[in-house]
């Protein structure tokens, strides 16, 4: 699956405008191995823009679900029609929502059929710090939250989860070599990191484990987006 730098590169198109997300779908091409669509752009227009706005392209669908576990399981079956190749659920609604989750997107796809999504557990989001965990409760530091969450999320059947690349070589050394790192946070060298807080360059992040990186503004606020997807993929 990542037999290619640019293979590894998800290229995160986060607006609510279907014609500027077709757009810069054209413009990356096939220098990314796929493009992330998320909640804000699945709210304004619906799955079927969606499907339009990734076209062929591997499509990650970015909802981040969390609801008691009956209602992700059908939230999962519903959106297996787009064929999403990863789909992300948060971690932290705990092991029957994630089992729920799993078996849906089993027995969904094969009834379908249609290829199964990769499950992802969303663990601690990367602009989240250990003082923005301490405040809404949760115990800090960061890496000790990831990696509870992602043994949990293996337990559970997922197929991997979602962290920080300052959390990749410690999930990799504790999850294996079958477990599915997606790395958000990323950020090149000559790029800003604007609200992230727990970030690394892309090199760094495969170095340590990352199985896909997940990268939105600067490759989408490039003047060359294309450009910017193969000087991403040259670094790694």
């Amino acid at each position: 699956m990542t037999d290619t730098a640019a293979g590894r590169i998800f290229c995160a198109i986060d607006t609510d405008d279907p014609a500027a997300a077709g757009r810069l779908a054209a413009q990356v091409g096939d220098r990314v191995g796929g493009v992330k669509l998320g909640l804000e752009f699945f709210l304004a227009n619906g799955p079927d823009a969606v499907r339009r706005a990734a076209g062929e392209r591997r499509l990650f669908l970015d909802l981040k679900l969390h609801d008691i576990p009956n209602t992700v399981a059908g939230g999962v079956r519903s959106v297996l029609r787009l064929r999403p190749y990863f789909l992300t659920i948060h971690a932290s609604g705990g092991p029957e929502m994630m089992r729920r989750a799993a078996e849906a997107a089993q027995e969904g796809a094969e009834r379908l059929g249609v290829p199964r999504p990769r499950l992802l557990g969303v663990t601690v989001l990367t602009s989240l710090g250990d003082e923005d965990l301490d405040r809404v409760g949760q115990r800090a530091p960061a890496a000790d939250q990831v990696r509870r969450l992602a043994a949990l999320a293996q337990a559970c059947g997922l197929d991997g989860v979602v962290a920080s690349p300052q959390e990749a070589a410690m999930l990799r050394a504790e999850c294996g070599p079958d477990f599915l790192l997606v790395i958000p946070g990323v950020r090149p060298s000559w790029a800003p990191a604007d609200d992230q807080k727990r970030v690394m360059t892309p090199a760094q992040a495969v170095a340590a484990g990352a199985d896909y990186l997940v990268i939105g503004r600067p490759i989408t606020r490039a003047d060359d987006p294309a450009a910017a997807a193969a000087r991403i993929a040259a670094e790694i």
